[in-house]
């Protein structure tokens, strides 16, 4: 488990406060499960805030996690949101990872259970583009049947096999599947 206290949100880039640490990032589209996964990973039902409502995330929320911290990017891709609060959202997180911040690992998170949305593939191609260390996190596995989960996982390593060996993590918040592939996954990255 990662031990995380919460310490202050932006929600505009000029709000982001100096990089002191290392940090691990997490992103996904709007009710991905990125609130779950955070919780999960901290052993805390409530650290994230899990809203049955998609899109609630609006700010950039930073954890204290010791020797690094959890930064956790509003949820992208969700339709019922005004466009100049989509085109601040754009600006925030581009303000983010423009900062020259420690960036040590982006967990970005999908839903297993469905094909790559054009905005998760956007980011992905993003963080490829630039460099940025990330792994990819599959979560609601436990929503799939054994020949799903299969089938899906296979989808998945053919889809993204052009990020050359990208890491993928099935992920079920619900049974704690596959966490601790992602802890190692979060503390190998910040150690070396």
């Amino acid at each position: 488990m990662i031990s995380a206290e919460y310490v202050y949100s932006a929600g505009l880039s000029s709000q982001l406060l100096a990089c002191e640490k290392p940090e691990v990032v997490f992103s996904g589209r709007s009710n991905v499960g990125k609130s779950s996964l955070i919780n999960r990973l901290t052993g805390r039902k409530s650290l994230a805030r899990v809203s049955s409502k998609p899109g609630k995330t609006a700010t950039i929320n930073f954890f204290d996690a010791g020797a690094f911290s959890l930064v956790d990017l509003p949820g992208y891709g969700y339709a019922k949101v005004s466009r100049s609060e989509k085109l601040r959202w754009a600006q925030l997180v581009e303000g983010y990872f423009a900062a020259g911040r420690d960036i040590r690992l982006v967990v970005q998170i999908v839903d297993m259970r469905h094909p790559l949305s054009v905005d998760d593939r956007s980011m992905i191609d993003f963080l490829y583009q630039s460099g940025v260390p990330f792994i990819i996190v599959m979560t609601k596995s436990d929503k799939l049947n054994k020949t799903e989960y299969a089938a899906q996982l296979e989808r998945f390593q053919t889809e993204l096999s052009e990020y050359h060996q990208v890491a993928l993590f099935p992920f079920s918040a619900l049974k704690g599947d596959g966490l601790d592939p992602i802890l190692c996954a979060i503390d190998s990255a910040v150690n070396h």
